[in-house]
């Protein structure tokens, strides 16, 4: 079996699920978020657009309900011994499967825990769901319950998250000589990527983005390459991946002469990420790294230029999005802990001016100060 990680990783994590279930009173979990099948198993694929879930019992029995094409998938990649096929038809309804399913695995009447926070599970799926269980048990929202188990990494976990660091700076090598006046954003694009599978990575969970002139102040990837001027802004944000796991960076380098805007929002951006490092750290919580996040940027008029998120958990994820649920936004009560993989982003986007600004990459955090996994510094890239 292609596994990353040793069986008794796999086995201190479902126990670690199971006392979770034990303290939420729940018999059975049903799992749609691949991300979570990942972690207890080793299951890897992108069959999660078609229906599937991982039943996980109170007394650590596991059973895949999946596709065909999934089968051998499941048998391959993962610790998984029970398989059930649902078959494609004309008006399949796999949660009747899944009803049955769950009553040959007797649990009829149980208090059975849904992820339906996830990509996994589409709005019909959801519908469909509750109508084949509404009369077969106690059906709760668990959407954040492994969620939340996978925040802190073990040391095995952290080892990737290192190498998928190493990957994300090596993407940045790649690109520095490229971007340039004349420079293509394709061949800036394909040079990334293709350092990050030269190094043996993955794919991202979501497409990286690149977008120069007033395409940089755009947070999201797009279609369509554009050709660098003379004097031009590229705004870059990328991840290393290494058997999922993820390491992301963002920067934003200025072509020919910075403008005083440019400078201006750069200065804004290193000051408010050197002093999250301070905060980053076990004693205070996400919503508190967002505070100083808006509370220095907003003190510079940039109220209307910044997100109001600063960044994210990150780990082992599929596509379409490599963020974990737990953000860096107000309010937010999660306790920063040890062992964490936190990526913190300053996204200042100028449309007065058309100036675009980014900085950030990912930390490890530990018992004190966080550990910065870039090579790369902080400095304004300018070429």
């Amino acid at each position: 079996m292609a596994l990353h990680f040793e069986r008794s990783e796999y086995s201190d994590r479902l126990t670690r699920l199971l006392n979770r279930m034990r303290e939420e009173k729940l018999e059975a979990m049903l799992l749609f978020a691949q991300e979570s099948m990942y972690w207890l198993t080793g299951y890897d694929t992108f069959g999660y657009c078609f229906f599937q879930t991982l039943v996980v019992k109170s007394d650590g029995t596991m059973t895949l309900l999946t596709r065909s094409a999934d089968l051998r998938q499941a048998k391959h990649t993962s610790i998984i011994e029970n398989v059930v096929v649902w078959v494609d038809r004309v008006n399949a309804d796999p949660t009747l499967d899944l009803k049955n399913l769950l009553n040959d695995m007797d649990l009829l009447g149980s208090r059975i825990g849904v992820e339906y926070d996830t990509h996994g599970m589409t709005g019909r799926t959801a519908q469909l769901l509750d109508n084949q269980l509404s009369s077969f048990g106690q059906i709760v929202d668990a959407s954040y319950l492994v969620s939340g188990l996978r925040l802190r990494k073990s040391r095995a976990e952290i080892a990737y998250v290192r190498r998928a660091a190493e990957l994300a700076d090596d993407a940045l090598d790649a690109a520095l000589p490229l971007i340039k006046a004349g420079g293509s954003e394709a061949v800036v694009l394909a040079a990334m990527q293709g350092a990050v599978f030269a190094g043996g990575g993955d794919y991202p969970a979501n497409e990286f983005i690149i977008g120069s002139g007033p395409d940089a102040l755009l947070c999201r990837y797009k279609a369509g390459r554009r050709t660098l001027d003379a004097n031009d802004q590229l705004t870059l944000e990328w991840a290393g991946a290494s058997a999922h796991y993820h390491a992301a960076m963002m920067r934003t380098v200025i072509i020919g002469e910075p403008t005083p805007r440019h400078r201006e929002l750069y200065r804004a951006c290193l000051e408010t990420i050197t002093a999250i490092e301070g905060v980053l750290r076990p004693g205070n919580t996400f919503g508190d790294v967002f505070d100083t996040h808006a509370r220095i940027l907003d003190e510079r008029g940039l109220t209307r230029h910044r997100l109001n998120a600063c960044g994210y958990s990150l780990g082992a994820r599929f596509s379409p999005s490599w963020m974990e649920h737990q953000m860096f936004h107000v309010g937010n009560p999660q306790e920063i802990l040890p062992d964490m993989s936190l990526f913190v982003h300053m996204i200042i986007m100028d449309s007065d001016t058309g100036a675009a600004m980014t900085l950030g990459h990912t930390y490890l955090t530990t018992e004190d100060a966080p550990q910065a996994l870039s090579r790369h510094g902080l400095d304004l890239i300018v070429h």
